[in-house]
């Protein structure tokens, strides 16, 4: 199970001193929320700010592109040295060439799907897939009410993946926390994005401790 910190809801005023926090925490991957006010009703994370996150992370960066167009910035973000670039079924006319496009940049190649989009769509593509991003909540902004959906969501993509030879990891976003988080994993999902309930606790680093106890024991610490 990999837990994956998404900064959105962090104190941006703190941001230098949060990275590293999370760089020294158990954390696997460092998850990045791009919007651009267009295919989202908010927007977060220009090139200028993630390019400062980027010379001082030493997770993984995982980011979700909550943009349209996402074609045409495969290449910077390769250049900022993001290792999983995920862009939404929903945004993309040619999904395919767009997977294609991320994978020969070097990248593992995502795909997300609003609560509404069934995940059978991907049928024709799985194979192609390294993750699938399940969103638990609308995109567009953090501490949002957990979509029990969902659950079922994952439980049909893990069954579907199931059938191939190089499965896609499963990554869930979206009103996680300890009790949510473990409902996915149970369900099939490899990785959990978590926001809220890292960033308003007192401590991240506790937090994240606690949730990876917890998650890879089975149970509640």
């Amino acid at each position: 199970m990999l837990l994956a910190p998404s900064i959105l809801t962090a104190d941006f005023l703190r941001l230098g001193e949060i990275i590293e926090i999370l760089n020294d925490s158990e954390a696997d991957w460092l998850h990045l929320d791009v919007m651009d006010g267009v295919f989202v009703p908010n927007l977060s994370l220009g090139f200028p700010v993630l390019q400062s996150i980027a010379k001082i992370a030493t997770k993984p960066m995982d980011a979700h592109l909550m943009i349209v167009e996402p074609q045409k910035f495969i290449h910077p973000f390769r250049d900022l040295g993001v290792q999983v670039l995920t862009v939404h079924y929903e945004a993309c006319t040619h999904l395919h060439g767009t997977v294609m496009k991320i994978k020969e940049a070097g990248m593992k190649a995502g795909v997300a799907l609003n609560p509404h989009t069934p995940v059978e769509l991907l049928t024709d593509i799985l194979d192609e897939l390294d993750v699938v991003l399940i969103m638990s909540v609308n995109p567009g902004f953090g501490g949002q009410k957990f979509i029990p959906h969902a659950v079922d969501k994952v439980r049909r993509l893990k069954s579907m993946t199931g059938l191939n030879q190089r499965p896609a990891l499963i990554e869930v976003d979206g009103g996680i926390n300890l009790e949510t988080g473990k409902q996915m994993i149970d369900a099939g999902a490899g990785i959990l994005v978590v926001g809220n309930s890292i960033f308003q606790t007192g401590s991240p680093k506790e937090m994240i401790e606690k949730m990876k106890f917890a998650w890879s024991s089975g149970g509640n610490p």
